[in-house]
């Protein structure tokens, strides 16, 4: 066997990551655990030990923060007030840190070994690169899994190589040249659950700047956790797009976007794109999706309902 390919030597801009308890409050707390050891095993982790900042709003008791800052003696909790949202959370991080590139995960993602490297890098070959988003999917497996990897909010891997750019990010796996997003913030008073990063990247294009897509800065977002949290999270997806899509009607929206959340074609583009790329990922999944259709259905009801309603009271 011949010796490993040694990785290039790139000189990293200081950075930090910012992560919220916030997430937790429908969460798996192995699914934390699961994504501490993930950022631990960055392959740059130990050249580079990073500053990651905890917005603490209460989802953990002070005995689980303890044990995990003992684990994790990297990790600095900073609480907040248990009303603080995802988003005011994701904001209070980058106010309080001072390093070049903020990085932003969630507490229920598991992030590749490569994953921060590859999201860090695009920043030192251009200055001018401002946001670079990483490419997140629902992992799972069995009816269930296949059912959210069709349905769910976050695509299918790509495949692709190469740094290209695009319309829209997940806060779970991006990041931003701290000034800028001081300058740009993510808006925080809007009625939405989890669509504000939609509206944030709308206003970063439409001042002139461009949002990047790493392909190889890769994660894996956990399903909804339990019966209540999927029909909640389906039903709260569906009042987001009504309002995503009346925010967004008052400016220009990118083509590729306003596709993807508008009409039946798109629905039905996205649709035949992750079932094709599910596929052929793992063929496995052809096994279980007889089962997981009633699932997916269900899920894709539970959308309709909430734009439904969300219509329906803002008429």
């Amino acid at each position: 066997m011949g010796q490993a390919e040694a990785l290039p030597v790139i000189e990293l801009p200081s950075f930090s990551l910012v992560l919220e308890t916030e997430n937790l409050a429908n969460a798996d707390i192995s699914d934390f655990c699961d994504s501490l050891t993930s950022i631990t095993n960055q392959d740059i982790f130990h050249t580079h030990i990073p500053k990651v900042l905890l917005i603490d709003s209460g989802d953990l008791s002070q005995e689980k923060l303890k044990q995990i800052q003992e684990k994790c003696p990297w990790i600095v909790v900073h609480q907040v007030p248990s009303d603080t949202s995802y988003y005011k959370a994701k904001m209070i991080g980058a106010e309080l840190v001072i390093a070049e590139i903020i990085v932003y995960c969630d507490s229920d993602c598991i992030y590749e070994k490569n994953w921060l490297r590859n999201l860090l890098t695009p920043f030192v070959l251009d200055s001018n690169i401002q946001v670079v988003a990483g490419e997140t999917t629902v992992r799972g497996w069995g009816p269930y899994g296949t059912a959210m990897a069709l349905t769910y909010i976050f695509p299918q891997y790509s495949g692709q190589k190469n740094l290209t750019k695009t319309s829209q990010y997940f806060l779970n796996n991006v990041a931003f040249r701290r000034n800028f997003l001081l300058k740009y913030p993510i808006p925080v008073e809007l009625p939405l659950y989890r669509g504000n990063c939609v509206i944030h990247a709308q206003n970063i294009l439409s001042n002139g700047y461009s949002l990047w897509r790493q392909p190889l800065a890769r994660a894996t977002h956990a399903p909804p956790n339990g019966l209540s949290h999927f029909f909640q999270r389906f039903f709260l997806i569906g009042c987001d797009y009504y309002w995503q899509k009346n925010l967004l009607a008052r400016g220009k929206v990118p083509g590729n976007y306003q596709e993807s959340i508008s009409g039946f074609k798109g629905k039905l583009q996205v649709f035949f794109d992750r079932l094709g790329k599910m596929l052929s990922y793992n063929p496995l999944h052809l096994i279980y999706l007889p089962f997981a259709i009633p699932i997916a259905i269900t899920a894709v009801f539970l959308i309709f309902v909430g734009y439904i309603v969300a219509r329906f009271k803002n008429s």
